[in-house]
């Protein structure tokens, strides 16, 4: 059903059902059934003009973060489908990996980083203090964009130009989903591709894959362990 899970989720699903399974024996049931995780190197195809910074950077290159909502990441992909391009703005905690916040639209406009960011607060409540960091598309320099950092008490951060490891994280996170979604096949129309997306995100990303930096648990369990335990320890 998932053929972009490799060895390491066999063995994590095995554990999780009461069977202890060492990789090493998952790896040689995957090699056996030709089972192999999606894995590609290509570029996403993004083509955006950089300008000046409205903002300094405020990461460099350091993307932990000591609790929720105190580093978030944001970037743009684009895809097409036969009705035209669509395009996706997402926003990832770094401390969990969970996509906060997104949006899906059939134009690259200023709207389309706003209305993410928007949906993020939405979902986290207070995030006075996080730092929304992004490359220096126009989208994330544009006025609507730092008003609305301004709005909800943020500290916006930006990279430098050219400089593709500054929002490394949120790279991989897209190349995840191009792999596993958007070049897995041809897409009649935008609305279904949108749905494909959300059905990812939402299903796949956050509930099954498991992040050897969590402690192989998903971005859902570990949110759902930290804050079961926070309460306990005030």
């Amino acid at each position: 059903e998932d053929p972009e899970f490799g060895y390491r989720y066999l063995a994590d699903e095995a554990e999780a059902a009461g069977e202890k399974m060492c990789r090493r024996t998952a790896w040689r049931i995957c090699s056996a059934g030709g089972w192999t995780s999606t894995i590609s190197k290509r570029g996403r195809g993004k083509h955006r003009k950089a300008g000046p910074p409205v903002h300094d950077d405020l990461v460099k290159r350091d993307f932990t973060a000591p609790g929720p909502n105190e580093l978030w990441l944001t970037d743009i992909t684009e895809h097409w489908t036969a009705e035209g391009k669509l395009y996706l703005c997402a926003i990832k905690d770094v401390y969990s990996g969970r996509i906060v916040g997104y949006s899906i639209d059939s134009r690259m406009k200023s709207r389309l980083a706003v209305a993410a960011l928007n949906s993020a607060v939405a979902r986290r409540g207070d995030v006075a203090g996080c730092v929304p960091h992004s490359d220096r598309g126009s989208q994330f320099r544009s006025k609507k964009m730092q008003k609305a950092i301004t709005r909800h008490g943020m500290l916006g951060s930006m990279g430098r130009v050219g400089a593709c490891g500054d929002n490394a994280a949120m790279e991989s996170f897209f190349s995840l989903l191009q792999n596993n979604v958007l070049d897995r096949r041809s897409w009649a129309t935008r609305d279904e591709l949108r749905a494909a997306i959300v059905h990812w995100i939402e299903r796949t990303y956050h509930r099954r894959r498991r992040q050897d930096r969590l402690g192989r648990l998903t971005p859902i369990e570990f949110e759902t362990i930290i804050n079961h335990e926070a309460p306990q320890a005030a």
